[in-house]
């Protein structure tokens, strides 16, 4: 009896992945590089008197377990952006009010259980308006305070990929600096990331949840 193989179907990551998590794709073949590099910065805190810590990334609590004051820190209740950043957060000693999986959505949690209280808002060099915007507008007291810096790594990629997996919308900026996005089907991480896509293509599939392994279980979902 003769055997049928499924053809190779061939993923491209902008991000360079766990091997817990390119387990998760062993039914494929994958290639991943990191489209963008993230320097943690040093920085100083000459005030920690404010009422609330305010995260959206993991990068950003990474940076700040980094600093000399953390200890004085993990003293302030947090709210944040990310499910995964809720976890890194309390896994290092820090109580998670509250989070949300997108800026936007933060902004109405603070707008309906916060709008009286102050913010630290630790953030990347690339951080996008919505929460400032949200802080200003509210007249709500916050300092901004840039802990990290997420710089495009582009590469051109000559070998031919069925899909493309996009994990920001900076790695999208960075990808499409030297490759094109053809009939590829390109699984995003977010509505965020998939806004920046939009003009380029229509062969967008959203993750269920803004996380690495909720793109991850799409692209076998989609495939298998």
């Amino acid at each position: 009896m003769k055997i049928f193989k499924m053809p190779e179907i061939k993923i491209l990551s902008t991000k360079r992945l766990t091997e817990a998590e390119r387990k998760k794709l062993s039914n494929f073949y994958l290639v991943d590089k990191d489209f963008i590099q993230i320097e943690l910065l040093d920085f100083q805190l000459i005030n920690v008197s404010f009422d609330l810590l305010l995260f959206t990334s993991k990068n950003a609590v990474a940076s700040v377990l980094k600093n000399e004051k953390r200890g004085l820190l993990k003293k302030i209740k947090c709210i944040c952006v990310g499910e995964n950043t809720k976890k890194l957060l309390e896994k290092n000693g820090f109580e998670v009010l509250d989070f949300a999986h997108y800026a936007e959505d933060l902004t109405q949690l603070i707008n309906n259980k916060y709008i009286d209280k102050s913010f630290a808002f630790f953030c990347g060099n690339l951080r996008r308006n919505v929460l400032p915007n949200f802080f200003n507008e509210k007249n709500i007291q916050f300092k901004e305070i840039q802990v990290y810096k997420n710089e495009l790594s582009p590469k051109k990629i000559e070998e031919k990929f069925d899909a493309f997996l996009f994990f920001s919308p900076s790695a999208v900026h960075s990808f499409v600096q030297q490759n094109e996005i053809s009939d590829q089907i390109c699984f995003c991480i977010g509505t965020t990331t998939a806004e920046v896509l939009k003009p380029m293509t229509k062969n967008i599939i959203l993750s269920g949840k803004p996380t690495v392994l909720s793109v991850l279980q799409k692209v076998n979902q989609y495939y298998l």
